[in-house]
């Protein structure tokens, strides 16, 4: 039986089955309908793309450049196994005419690396680093689909959703941290139609094994940058990660350590009571058992005590965040983002901070008025009800495909209570988002959203 997740089944011609896959592209941007020889991995990824509003005329946005991508590249786990992607990869795709690329967990490429002449073909197609290839960006395509789904993907000609990148080919496969199972990205090799073969797919899923066995072997010689590593955001129970260990703590653990970690400073027995209990008559005997409990799980790492303090400093993923935002670097702030700060706690403490760094991230999003970031936010869990979100993302969007996030909005305003009236006429531009506060676009390309049916449900 052939593999479902390969692109071309064995004996296929490839010609004919470009052409079948031109045709029933077709049909799907025209009347939602999947027809044959589409795989169920595309249709799947066609839907998703629909239900996101992408354009089969999409085009690329390129969100990081200079010296903020420098940076966000430097400080990418995948940076330390870069030069295993060039030793596998890269050597060959610079005499062939096909690209070696790395994207983040986002979709947004990092590294695009290959021969001069298919480099600059990609360029005019605006496969460059700090380009956005998420599905919700550029639709079907072979990393933008590998992250999304976290599975190895192949994707060809047809297959992709834009109708620009009809004629490439490319093979993707996730890369996870060996030691928590987080997705950090996938390695992806691009070019013509004989990457559709399924060697290809099997060279990209054993690259990305080879770059995960390595991280495994560097973690242990790689000290945690400034301590302790705390993990907290869009998880009810934080993940610790010191001195070789790692530690999953309960709930009442997990706070406990979030608000030390945003105070370094320390906190007094009755500041972290306040902050931790929603009961305010809890007494501080009940801090002290909770501490001592705290200390017989981390052992020597525990919080000292006269204030309350991380034993050594502790770098939590949410203060990342954060610095990211006030620097401005929103899309590297929401490429670190996977959800509010421990969503199931009730510690007013935690609450607020929660709050605290929600409003800035989709205050910083509104202000950026990119149809892009707005849509990650929007199909997300914490921005799907938030009505401003769906506004803003109407007035990014060409007039012609606001209808959508308007109908969003009106019925939001029905459930919740109407926010600020619309103007009529177009949709207006937020006062924040001025030019020099949008995302920088590629040689000019711009990006719209798809107005061709729904889907039909099989």
């Amino acid at each position: 039986m052939d593999d479902p997740s390969v692109a071309l089944p064995g004996g296929a011609d490839p010609a004919l089955r470009a052409r079948e896959l031109r045709r029933a592209h077709a049909s799907f941007t025209r009347d939602g309908r999947v027809e044959a020889p589409v795989r169920a991995v595309i249709a799947r990824s066609w839907r998703r793309c629909a239900r996101a509003r992408v354009s089969p005329e999409c085009t690329p946005r390129v969100e990081l450049a200079g010296t903020e991508l420098l940076a966000y590249r430097e400080q990418h786990p995948l940076a330390r196994v870069l030069p295993l992607f060039r030793d596998l990869v890269g050597a060959f795709a610079a005499h062939g005419e096909h690209l070696l690329a790395v994207c983040d967990a986002q979709g947004s490429l990092l590294w695009v690396e290959g021969a001069s002449a298919t480099l600059r073909r990609a360029e005019g197609l605006g496969f460059v680093p700090g380009a956005r290839w998420s599905e919700t960006d550029m639709g079907t395509n072979a990393p933008g689909t590998a992250v999304a789904m976290g599975e190895p993907v192949q994707v060809f000609g047809a297959e992709h959703f834009s109708r620009r990148v009809h004629p490439w080919t490319c093979a993707a496969a996730p890369v996870r941290d060996p030691r928590t199972g987080r997705l950090l990205g996938a390695v992806d090799v691009t070019g013509g139609d004989w990457l559709a073969h399924p060697h290809s797919l099997a060279f990209v899923r054993a690259v990305a094994r080879a770059a995960e066995a390595q991280l495994a072997l560097l973690a242990p010689a790689v000290p945690t940058p400034a301590g302790d590593c705390l993990t907290a955001l869009g998880r009810d129970e934080a993940l610790l990660v010191g001195d070789g260990r790692e530690i999953r703590l309960g709930r009442r653990h997990s706070e406990i350590m979030a608000l030390l970690a945003h105070h370094p400073e320390g906190l007094s027995g009755d500041e972290l009571a306040i902050a931790l209990y929603e009961d305010e008559s809890v007494s501080p005997v009940t801090l002290r058992a909770e501490m001592s409990r705290l200390r017989g799980v981390l052992g020597p790492g525990a919080p000292l005590s006269r204030p309350y303090r991380t034993a050594a400093p502790l770098e939590a993923d949410f203060t990342a965040v954060t610095r990211h935002l006030a620097t401005g670097a929103v899309s590297a702030a929401l490429a670190r983002y996977p959800g509010p700060l421990l969503p199931a706690s009730a510690a007013p403490g935690i609450v607020r901070l929660r709050r605290r760094i929600e409003d800035q991230a989709r205050a910083a999003v509104i202000a950026r008025a990119d149809a892009g970031l707005l849509t990650d936010w929007v199909c997300s869990p914490w921005g799907a009800e938030d009505p401003e979100a769906w506004r803003a993302l109407a007035a990014a969007l060409p007039a012609g495909d606001r209808t959508a996030a308007l109908d969003r909005v009106r019925a939001l305003d029905a459930e919740l209570g109407p926010g600020p009236a619309p103007a009529p006429g177009p949709a207006p531009v937020p006062k924040a988002a001025s030019r020099t506060q949008l995302a920088p676009s590629h040689r000019g390309l711009s990006r719209g959203r798809a107005t061709y049916p729904q889907p039909v449900r099989p």
